[in-house]
């Protein structure tokens, strides 16, 4: 039976407080109005964007359905709408691409003027909600919010992916992938035979060193403190990996040397303020350039000597890696389509959506190499395969159906019990 122009009750994480597990409940998510969508979503990724949600680093409007970094399928479209229809495949934009603003229009930016991601105001553009529990307005967040089953999107928030293309993987490519590699290859603009220092080998740390191994960079840093992390960013690309604890002066000092007098490019992939002034020194006082991706707390401020870039230093920002949305997300899946970068070595945990608390848990611990947390939503079955986790992590996780039940094209909606059912395995 077709659900297009009805209200649909499902299963959403709903955030009712700061510093509180996530909720999940029945909500209810109306139908798109004119040039609107929504999606059936198929599987979402933990994002320390959201987990800054919840310790009210980054202020929105409660209660709010978070997740940005998702995948899905298209279930209704709204008057107007000749982007998506019913059945395409496609990933919600986090940061949207009207094409019409004076952002869009120009060749090197990226933060729509229509709808900013640095200003969310928790609605759609015609001021009003799309979800509904317990008889409140519920509100949206990065014009995604994809921690919910069913969710609602402008049409300048969505785009058309490759329908062959896997929906538990390039669900990454709604955020931290993008955000990481395209730091390298379009901010930086990485060129062949440079050196590179990347602080922080978490995902979007991962990310960037695939971006600079992409771009020809002949020496990638990485730069963490849990060492743990080393053997998983040497095998995607970084040729050496240093931790600051193990000297006794300052790692940019340390970088210095290593690289004869300062690297060419830096990214600082942590959020943090001292090292984002430790990844500006690391870099050439001639002509590096240096790159803040990690978003830092709201509440504190960066005090820099400006004869620090006198000399010709380059610091710059970047959202989303730099990459126009509607432009780059559909080239991007058709790359890994054709193996030209892997994400597989990004997922290291696979949890049913039940589990989300479970996830940010995973996310805040470190201590098991949690990069990306995917939350499968249970409805579809395409999900239901294993997905592997690839050596050398000690466990990898697999979602795996909890009874031999068989899940068909029209076995949609499912109960929380259903959901709770949906068991991750893990195999030593």
């Amino acid at each position: 039976m077709s659900t297009a122009g009805k209200v649909i009750r499902c299963k959403a994480a709903v955030l009712w407080e700061l510093k509180k597990p996530f909720s999940i409940e029945e909500v209810e998510v109306a139908p798109p109005k004119a040039y609107e969508v929504r999606i059936k979503m198929v599987a979402t990724g933990i994002c320390h964007s959201d987990e800054h949600v919840v310790t009210g680093d980054f202020a929105i409007i409660l209660p709010a359905i978070v997740g940005h970094e998702g995948a899905g399928i298209v279930e209704s479209i709204g008057e107007g709408v000749t982007a998506v229809k019913p059945g395409d495949k496609v990933i919600p934009l986090c940061l949207p691409q009207c094409g019409t603003c004076v952002v869009c229009k120009h060749p090197e930016a990226n933060n729509c003027v229509r709808m900013r991601v640095t200003n969310p105001r928790g609605t759609m553009q015609d001021g009003t909600t799309r979800f509904t529990c317990r008889g409140k307005p519920v509100y949206h967040f990065f014009h995604t919010s994809t921690f919910s089953e069913y969710t609602v999107v402008d049409e300048i928030s969505i785009v058309k992916i490759d329908a062959a293309a896997p929906l538990e993987k390039v669900c990454l490519i709604g955020c931290g992938f993008t955000t990481g590699y395209g730091s390298a290859v379009k901010v930086a603009k990485v060129t062949p035979g440079s050196t590179c220092a990347v602080f922080g080998l978490g995902g979007v740390g991962l990310s960037t060193v695939l971006g600079c191994k992409a771009a020809g960079a002949a020496r990638i840093i990485g730069v963490d403190i849990n060492k743990d992390k080393f053997a998983k960013a040497k095998a995607l690309g970084a040729t050496d990996c240093i931790s600051p604890q193990d000297f006794q002066k300052p790692v940019h000092e340390v970088l210095t040397e290593m690289s004869g007098g300062g690297v060419d490019f830096s990214f600082e992939v942590i959020g943090r303020i001292d090292t984002m002034l430790e990844a500006l020194l690391s870099c050439h006082e001639a002509f590096g350039v240096s790159v803040i991706i990690g978003v830092p707390p709201g509440s504190q401020n960066l005090s820099v000597d400006p004869r620090l870039l006198l000399n010709g230093r380059t610091w710059k920002g970047a959202v989303f890696g730099g990459f126009k949305g509607k432009d780059s997300i559909p080239e991007l899946v058709t790359d890994f389509m054709a193996n030209k970068f892997p994400l597989d070595p990004l997922i290291t945990t696979v949890l049913p959506f039940g589990k989300l608390n479970e996830g940010f848990d995973l996310l805040r611990s470190g201590k098991r190499w949690i990069i990306f947390s995917l939350l499968m939503y249970p409805y579809h079955p395409q999900i239901l395969r294993p997905v592997r986790c690839l050596q050398p992590y000690t466990t990898s996780d697999c979602l795996m159906p909890s009874s031999s039940r068989t899940l068909d094209q029209n076995s949609m909606n499912l109960s929380l019990q259903d959901v709770n059912n949906i068991s991750v395995n893990i195999y030593q």
